[in-house]
């Protein structure tokens, strides 16, 4: 008999009582477990560090504190919680600003409500996911970052860490773009061993997460054939 498993916790933040509460319904009745939800960006921050949400849906326009600034308080917090951008906006900074600080992936509000409910599943297995549009506009920001010298720590002192054969097969594919649901598939494992190989890398690396990760592989130049 297969072990149940647990559901995938979700915390809701949104300044308009309607549409999180919406939201929030339309979560549980998928099956996800809703452990919370915010109205402005300080509740969110007291709320997600109590709660412990796998997945932070998160709305970037917030009284008493920025969603951006939200995002980036709480990845620090926990580097492990995925939050998904679900904003209005779909201007090019506002997008660029999210995924700097931590955002792992961004849908605007227009998206039907199975759109929704899958990219929270996808945002919670470790995959980027952008609004149709968005995802060639993140790639590129990777790359102009990776321009700016900013080496990651520790990544060129003498006895840094070395990455295996299939680690830095991996991440040469994220670098690319690829979601760990085509990593998988490319090399013919499982998408929990991907996930395992990218945890084991930020570790070995001292990174804390896919943007930090994605540029120390370009500067490397690991994106290229």
């Amino acid at each position: 008999m297969t072990q149940r498993q647990e559901p995938i916790r979700v915390m809701v933040v949104d300044d308009h009582p309607m549409w999180r509460d919406a939201v929030a319904r339309d979560l549980a009745e998928a099956g996800f477990e809703v452990v919370a939800t915010a109205g402005d960006g300080d509740q969110a921050v007291r709320r997600a560090k109590a709660a412990a949400p796998d997945v932070l849906v998160l709305d970037l326009n917030l009284p008493a504190r920025p969603g951006v600034q939200v995002c980036g308080e709480l990845v620090a917090h926990n580097p492990a919680l995925r939050v998904l951008v679900l904003s209005a906006s779909g201007e090019h900074a506002d997008v660029l600003e999210a995924v700097k600080s931590g955002a792992t992936g961004y849908l605007l509000k227009s998206a039907s409500t199975a759109e929704l409910l899958d990219a929270v599943r996808r945002t919670a297995a470790g995959d980027p996911v952008f609004t149709p549009g968005l995802a060639g506009l993140v790639l590129g920001e990777y790359r102009r970052l990776a321009a700016e010298p900013a080496p990651a720590p520790g990544a060129d002192e003498p006895g840094a860490p070395r990455l295996t054969e299939r680690e830095t097969e991996v991440l040469r594919l994220v670098a690319k773009g690829l979601s760990y649901k085509q990593i998988a598939e490319r090399l013919v494992i499982s998408h929990r061993t991907v996930q395992n190989h990218v945890q084991n890398t930020l570790g070995k690396l001292q990174l804390h997460n896919r943007v930090e990760l994605v540029r120390y592989a370009i500067e490397r130049g690991l994106d290229e054939e």
